[in-house]
């Protein structure tokens, strides 16, 4: 029905867009604080890697790392200013400055010659001609190595800072929790997955334009944060593969597509108002023994006398 290149496509996609959710899912699942100007961060992350690898000529890894590490020093700029805004005026302000950053480059005219190289970079009109370095084994182990950290991030001091900021800001302050930096560490991881999947969104599509950031970009993502459900990482898994999903399967009814992937997401979020995993996780452990055990087969059964012989060995 569906071609391997065709689904690769679509897993790829969710690869990505799964290391947009998990960074977002730190800063609003996990600390409390609604972000819609995350697709700036993706922005400024895919422009970097595509400067680092097509004017620099760096190679694609190092590319990814340099573009998530600008996109965290962003994000850490824009910490400092607005983290001490509260609600909504923290929201409008990440609006803000996602729309900004989408308008620069949306104007910006660069060009110049490197290593006997012409690099241009012509405003609305983006970059073409981006090498195709991502692929899905690739994106595959960097989605499991930040799923790891993310993971023991939140199973750490850090992380159960942040649920306290989340649940009540002004308790966890009189607690003793350093409140400001809690909230600077989820704003910087935030920033710094979004940057890494930025590059690796430029180098799978192969060309970049300003108008793939618009704000309905950053909508989506938080949308899927909530379906999966807020402070979940399996939420979070699920939510991405699903939503990325779900298009293309609706593909069959035409136009109608969009329409029913609404009234789809609608659906679900009057039924399970908290999200697919209602900030709960999978057991991940038990069903990986529960694999095991179900492939192990059964143990051997000891011979007569045999348990006898070993306690007595025991005893000796």
């Amino acid at each position: 029905m569906f071609s391997w290149f065709y689904i690769e496509g679509i897993l790829i996609q969710s690869c990505y867009t799964l290391l947009i959710v998990l960074g977002l899912s730190i800063l609003t699942g996990y600390t409390g604080m609604f972000s819609f100007g995350h697709a700036g961060f993706v922005c400024i992350g895919a422009y970097v890697s595509v400067i680092c690898t097509m004017a620099f000529g760096l190679p694609y890894l190092i590319s990814l790392i340099i573009a998530g590490l600008v996109s965290m020093l962003l994000g850490a700029a824009l910490g400092k200013i607005t983290l001490g805004l509260k609600g909504d005026y923290f929201c409008i302000a990440t609006l803000g400055v996602g729309e900004a950053i989408r308008l620069i480059f949306n104007n910006l005219q660069l060009s110049w010659k490197v290593g006997g190289k012409d690099f241009v970079l012509d405003g609305a009109k983006g970059i073409a001609s981006i090498p195709l370095h991502t692929t899905f084994v690739g994106s595959l182990v960097i989605v499991v190595i930040f799923l790891t950290a993310t993971a023991l991030l939140m199973k750490s001091k850090h992380g159960r800072n942040m649920l306290a900021v989340r649940e009540d800001e002004l308790a966890a302050q009189m607690s003793g929790i350093n409140t400001f930096r809690s909230k600077m560490l989820a704003m910087c991881m935030s920033a710094l997955y979004a940057g890494i999947a930025g590059g690796m969104l430029a180098h799978y599509f192969g060309y970049l334009q300003p108008k793939m950031f618009m704000m309905v970009k950053s909508t989506e993502y938080t949308i899927m944060v909530i379906f999966g459900g807020m402070g979940s990482i399996t939420g979070s898994v699920l939510g991405t593969v699903l939503l990325c999903a779900l298009p293309e399967l609706l593909r069959a009814v035409g136009d109608w597509r969009l329409v029913f992937y609404g009234l789809a997401v609608i659906i679900i979020m009057i039924v399970r108002p908290k999200g697919l995993m209602g900030g709960k996780e999978l057991p991940v452990g038990r069903i990986v023994q529960a694999i095991g055990g179900l492939f192990g087969g059964k143990k051997k059964d000891l011979p007569p006398g045999g348990g006898a012989a070993s306690g007595e060995e025991a005893q000796a």
